[in-house]
């Protein structure tokens, strides 16, 4: 197997392809082409000749809440709606406790899909009704002292800083408010998270965050990665004319960017433990934090 980052999912090798090869023993598929795709949260992997994508969720995971997620999305296949669809298997399969899912694999062409293309299935998905599986609801706040309190590779002084950061921003939430319905949101919209799709156009993945919340947490999301990682911002007012509102023009926007901004950076800090290479750019992160460098480029991790 290729791997292409340190433990993966929080596996090492060996025991990724355990779990994998029992995995895809209990379904009939054969594996001994996989190549790893994406290992910063779960291992993502391809099966070549299947065609087919297994992700074994990170170590850890409840599979109660891979269960629902499962669920979730048989929902979608079934009104429809531009998911990328499950491989048509009795999932998850559990291998010593760790969850494993099974999706149809979409080859990609060069071009990564633009924030505008995100714009239609992520509107018809603040639009839906509600799901029959309940979802959790979505609170950045309490994931964020979730990860500070997990980091360990922080010095105490960018620790103290970020839990500063965090109560003020609590406070500044609490006088925020909302102008959309809330309704199901997926929680972590971005490029890599959809997908172009041949028959369909741009499909939405990666379901592990869905959560029943306010549409301008996922709006403010596609924003910040405009901004951060470099797309620029013609790119994300193409993403705003689309899907018809632009959460930049709201009162709440800058407590909601913040928020999610200090997210990304306690839940990728959370995770150096098993993706060391990445300590550089979160310590960058958290010293433009510090200088209140609303727009330092940040590298994709």
């Amino acid at each position: 197997m290729t791997q292409t980052a340190p433990a993966p999912g929080g596996y090492d090798e060996s025991e990724m392809h355990q779990v994998l090869e029992k995995g895809c023993k209990a379904v009939g598929l054969h594996f001994s082409d996989a190549r790893l795709l994406r290992g910063h949260t779960n291992a993502v992997i391809l099966l070549e000749k299947e065609q087919v994508v297994v992700k074994i969720a990170r170590r850890g995971s409840r599979v109660a809440d891979v269960t629902r997620t499962v669920e979730f999305v048989r929902w979608l296949m079934d009104a429809s709606f531009p998911t990328v669809p499950l491989y048509p298997v009795d999932q998850p399969v559990v291998v010593d406790q760790h969850a494993i899912t099974f999706w149809q694999y979409l080859p990609q062409p060069a071009e990564p899909v633009a924030a505008a293309q995100l714009a239609t299935p992520l509107h018809a998905l603040h639009t839906l009704p509600h799901p029959p599986t309940t979802l959790p609801v979505h609170d950045n706040l309490a994931a964020i002292h979730r990860s500070i309190a997990a980091i360990t590779c922080l010095s105490p002084e960018a620790l103290s800083l970020l839990r500063e950061h965090a109560t003020q921003l609590e406070a500044e939430l609490g006088a925020v408010t909302f102008e959309l319905p809330p309704g199901v949101i997926q929680g972590d919209p971005q490029h890599r998270n959809a997908l172009h799709a041949e028959d369909t156009g741009t499909v939405l993945c990666d379901w592990d965050t869905v959560a029943f919340g306010q549409p301008e947490w996922d709006l403010v999301t596609v924003e910040v990665h405009c901004r951060r990682f470099g797309h620029g911002e013609q790119h994300y007012a193409a993403f705003a004319d689309a899907y018809g509102w632009d959460v930049t023009r709201w009162a709440g926007y800058a407590t909601l960017a913040a928020i999610r901004e200090l997210r990304m950076i306690t839940t990728n800090a959370r995770k150096v433990h098993h993706a060391p290479e990445s300590l550089e750019e979160v310590e960058r992160r958290v010293n433009g934090l510090r200088l209140q460098d609303q727009r330092l480029e940040w590298n994709i991790l």
